[in-house]
């Protein structure tokens, strides 16, 4: 457990510094007063993503989500409410100070959670073996030393080495009461009927890192030279761990990415290393696996300028060309660098160090169209047919790329390169998009019978509760919204039974809510408004800080969202001739928006009565039809009322 106290720390830290903690994940760009990027929750390639360091928050236009610093990190890492805590406590250096944990806390620990304190665990004792054991020390940290890797690097990137010995890690992680179960599920314990065996023994350690910097995989380079046993051994897939979304390197270079405006996307551990060590951190590894759209879209949150360097090795490039077209398909600028034969990233970044090798990638890099066409054309040479089918590839990549300006200057080079009229490139591509569209077409039919299932989203017990066909949803959401940004906001004197009042908006609506016992279907609206009365007399008191920061996080999230909503364009507000700001129409539209919630219900009601008499009629039940009646006449008059009061001034 940790105190409130240094939970609220934490979070006003972060509040206060959301940008900060956002772009640790998210490359954002100052729009105004606010900042504005690409959503990490969803594919976009127009931002619809903002943050704004003023109220501490952000908001995603496009996918609805929204909420402050603490609520991002659970979303976006996946963490519990209390992790999220420990990281930004420690972004902030805010000494957080925990309780012992229990077995009973052990136990209730979920299984990513787990996960991760395995991983973690695993990863100091590679490190230990690695500079404590002279195992280690002669045969792993020798192999780093002679490859070039200095001390700081090994450290900075957590490098270890796992020992020859079958079982060493397991036997240790066992005895320190960590479970075979979890061993097993990262991958490290490889177990059969009565066998156990550490996956990594006898090889150098790479940790693969989250954003975050968890520690979610390793990689690991066995040193003895065996033709039966592959060299790089990865962790297996897990529930931490899925190596098409991750990229090696991401959580050191994130930064430099967004400073430099440019990553530079290699292949294997060593090269990022290299680079690092030759003073360049926006570089990141595929880690030798084809690249993939989620890799592409991690970049994407940083930079959309994307730089890839290949071994100097023509027949591995083609092989790997449909990265580029994923990453033009992507929205991405891509340029691409070739490498002097028999050179790789790792071994050039040595030569010639620092500044050289920013130089060289400059002069060097090429635009991807020049690139393709020149690797193409050697086969082509004086072959018609082969020319074609080159042109046909050239316009196929093109033709993924989603912005049409870019797209044309494309043609224009691509026309000048071939030696191809314009239209006749144009109308290739309009050939191909045309396909494409018909078989995304294709797709997403669905025939009678079938059944089309999205996937749902974590959510949490009281986000279930809610009622997903409240009828009320608007009217309540707008009066929360009213309530949070204006609710120490004086309305002025309000007429009552026997006198005029005055009166604040929070008190307003929570005494008119009040006199008419007034609940929500949706749990999560009773609850702010509980929370809200309950606070509203304590001195200081402010609705903003205080929900936003709230520890509970679906509270936080709706009050973010609530307040990301400049207005919404309601018949409210519609009545209001003038366009002003809110807060000079208060006296106007807060008695508004409470009778509009509810002439709603009075409304909603009466339908209910009217179906309900109908069914008694059916019935012949005449108690229920006369009780009914009765009740439909009140609801009637009530209908009445709240329209004749909506054509009124109730504040004098």
């Amino acid at each position: 457990m940790i105190d409130q106290a240094t939970v609220d720390r934490v979070i006003e830290a972060a509040q206060s510094q959301i940008t900060d903690v956002i772009s640790d994940f998210v490359h954002l760009k100052k729009r105004g007063i606010n900042f504005i990027g690409n959503c990490p929750f969803h594919n976009e390639k127009t931002p619809s993503f903002i943050v704004s360091p003023h109220k501490g928050i952000f908001k995603c236009f496009g996918c609805g989500k929204g909420g402050n610093a603490v609520n991002f990190l659970m979303e976006h890492e996946q963490l519990t409410f209390i992790d999220a805590i420990k990281t930004l406590g420690k972004k902030f250096h805010i000494h957080i100070e925990e309780k012992e944990v229990s077995d009973v806390d052990l136990i209730q620990r979920n299984e990513r959670e787990s996960m991760l304190v395995v991983t973690e665990y695993a990863s100091r004792f590679f490190i230990k073996s690695l500079f404590e054991t002279d195992e280690g020390q002669s045969v792993g940290l020798g192999y780093f030393r002679q490859r070039g890797f200095r001390d700081d690097i090994i450290r900075k990137f957590q490098l270890g080495y796992s020992p020859e010995a079958k079982d060493a890690l397991t036997k240790e992680a066992q005895l320190q009461g960590y479970k075979i179960e979890f061993l097993e599920k990262t991958g490290l314990t490889v177990v059969r009927d009565d066998y156990k065996a550490d996956r990594f023994r006898g090889r150098v350690i790479f940790p693969i890192h989250s954003l975050s910097g968890k520690i979610i995989a390793f990689g690991g380079r066995i040193l003895q030279t065996d033709a039966k046993t592959a060299k790089y051994l990865n962790s297996p897939e897990s529930e931490i761990y899925h190596k098409s979304q991750i990229l090696y390197g991401i959580y050191q270079a994130r930064q430099e990415m967004v400073r430099q405006d440019r990553t530079y996307l290699v292949e294997g551990y060593t090269d990022v290393l290299s680079f690092h060590q030759a003073g360049i951190a926006n570089v990141v590894a595929s880690s030798g696996t084809a690249l993939t759209v989620d890799q592409i879209r991690l970049m994407a949150r940083f930079t959309p300028n994307v730089t890839i360097i290949y071994d100097g090795d023509p027949a591995g490039i083609k092989a790997s060309l449909r990265g580029i077209d994923l990453v033009l398909e992507e929205g991405m600028n891509v340029k691409v660098l070739l490498l002097p034969e028999g050179e790789d990233p790792d071994s050039f970044a040595k030569k010639l160090g620092g500044e050289a090798l920013r130089d060289y990638i400059r002069i060097h890099e090429t635009d991807f169209i020049k690139f393709k066409t020149s690797l193409l054309l050697e086969d082509s040479k004086n072959d018609p047919i082969k020319r074609a089918q080159l042109i046909q590839d050239i316009v196929r990549t093109i033709a993924v790329i989603p912005d049409p300006i870019v797209r044309s200057v494309y043609v224009k080079e691509c026309s000048t390169l071939m030696k191809v009229e314009e239209p006749v490139l144009y109308v290739e591509i309009g050939k191909i998009k045309k396909k494409k569209q018909e078989q995304e077409q294709g797709r997403s039919y669905i025939r009678p019978g079938d059944s089309a299932v999205t996937p749902a989203s974590p959510i949490s017990p009281l986000s279930a509760l809610s009622s997903p066909t409240n009828p009320f949803e608007t009217e309540e959401r707008e009066i929360l919204r009213f309530l949070l940004k204006y609710g120490d906001y004086p309305l002025g004197p309000v007429k009552t039974d026997s006198d005029e009042k005055i009166m604040s908006v929070g008190e307003y609506i929570v005494d008119n809510l009040a006199q008419d016992e007034l609940k929500s279907e949706n749990p999560l609206h009773n609850l702010i408004l509980e929370l809200y009365e309950s606070q509203m007399q304590q001195p200081g008191f402010s609705a903003r800080k205080y929900f936003v920061t709230h520890s509970n996080p679906d509270v936080s999230r709706l009050a973010s969202d609530l307040l990301a909503r400049e207005y919404i364009l309601s018949k409210i507000h519609k009545r209001i001739k003038e366009v002003k700001k809110d807060e000079e129409l208060l006296e106007e539209l807060v008695p508004r928006i409470v009778l509009e919630l509810k002439w709603k219900i009075v409304k909603v009601r009466l339908e209910e009565k009217r179906q309900q008499l109908k069914t008694a009629e059916e019935n012949k039940d005449h108690d229920a039809f006369i009780r009914l009646m009765q009740e439909i006449q009140l609801f009637s008059n009530a209908k009445k009322e709240l329209s004749k009061l909506q054509g009124e001034r109730t504040i004098i």
